[in-house]
């Protein structure tokens, strides 16, 4: 599944720190922005993995699931 969300940049001495607004709690960090930017899309999938397995938690067994799609344009 495809997802984009913003990647803020901001340099910190010798380090470059990411954040991404949309997913409070993802952050990253590396000596450069390649680095930086690999470090906050690992930070963002186990923030949006703990989500959703803290979201089905008490969800009953027989409940039906399924997975959907959104497409989000910006203005």
């Amino acid at each position: 599944m495809h997802h984009e969300f913003t990647a803020v940049y901001e340099r910190d001495g010798d380090w470059v720190i990411a954040f991404c607004p949309e997913v409070p709690g993802a952050n990253g960090q590396g000596r450069s922005k390649a680095e930086a930017r690999e470090s906050l899309a690992a930070a963002i999938t186990l923030v949006l993995e703990d989500r959703r397995d803290d979201g089905l938690r008490g969800v009953p067994d027989d409940a039906e699931k399924e997975l959907i799609s959104v497409d989000v344009r910006a203005a």
